[in-house]
């Protein structure tokens, strides 16, 4: 194996990280200024909250990519439905 590093909890060793873009509604440009900084807080404070850890963020106008990484037992469903809220 390669020098993966590797997490784990109680029942699981993992590494389960997962790459997630989106864009707004038409792909506006409106992810600029004061609106990337705020989605960048919010963003940052729900992975907190749900254990997760933001490996790569980088915030466009037009859309967002994030590389992140879960717990297995939580499930990355769960994560992107808070971040949508």
């Amino acid at each position: 194996m390669l020098n993966m590093k590797v997490k784990s909890s109680k029942n699981v060793v993992y590494s389960c990280k997962y790459n997630i873009l989106w864009c707004p509604k038409y792909r506006r440009k409106v992810l600029v200024d004061d609106v990337e900084r705020r989605l960048k807080e919010i963003i940052i404070d729900i992975t907190e909250k749900q254990n997760a850890e933001i490996i790569k963020i980088q915030i466009m106008p037009d859309h967002v990519h994030m590389l992140v990484e879960v717990d297995p037992q939580y499930g990355i469903h769960k994560l992107i439905k808070k971040l949508k809220r």
